[in-house]
């Protein structure tokens, strides 16, 4: 009997002694934590509030070298996208690549009369240069196709319409790609 109690109190001992020990562990890897939360990161170079408005556009020009159409990435202030993105966008194109390794495929001094969405199809109206000159299949397909690539990247713009001087069905010269059906993406 004696056995059993000094059995039963050195088990009470023990259980004591072992939630003691596992509280001091909890608190004290508890204060590491808090610690190592309190601590700030400091960047090494601070981010300005221009980087801050910088975003990625990709644009679609033709590459002599793989004879076909390839991509430029440009950094711009995301302000310019704000109103009207996919009127900067084709203005982009327009304007041609910065990369010296890639070429316009937009007829020089074609201008940008105006850009309209209508449900999911976004209303392009190039002033007549846009039509003017014998520019063959090929090249009119990949005018086509540097607006529908670059223009998806905005997810409300299913496909195209193309318009001439605000009129629709018009047409590139030698009549082998027309604009009266919709281009989609």
């Amino acid at each position: 009997m004696k056995n059993k109690k000094i059995l039963m109190y050195s088990g009470i001992i023990l259980l004591i002694l072992f939630i003691l020990v596992m509280g001091i562990l909890v608190i004290k890897n508890h204060k590491k934590e808090e610690k190592q939360i309190i601590e700030e990161y400091t960047p090494q170079e601070e981010i300005t509030d221009e980087q801050l408005r910088e975003t990625n556009i990709t644009l679609y020009f033709y590459d002599d070298s793989i004879k076909d159409i390839a991509t430029e990435i440009r950094q711009i202030d995301s302000k310019q996208l704000l109103e009207k993105p996919e009127k900067q966008l084709i203005e982009f194109l327009i304007e041609g690549p910065t990369d010296e390794n890639l070429t316009k495929l937009i007829p020089d001094n074609t201008k940008l009369l105006n850009t309209e969405i209508k449900k999911d199809i976004l209303y392009i109206d190039f002033s007549e240069e846009f039509i003017n000159g014998n520019l063959g299949m090929e090249q009119e397909k990949l005018i086509i196709d540097s607006i529908l690539k670059t223009v998806s990247q905005l997810t409300e713009i299913n496909g195209i319409k193309i318009l001439i001087n605000g009129q629709e069905n018009q047409k590139f010269p030698d009549s082998e790609l027309n604009f009266e059906n919709i281009f989609t993406i």
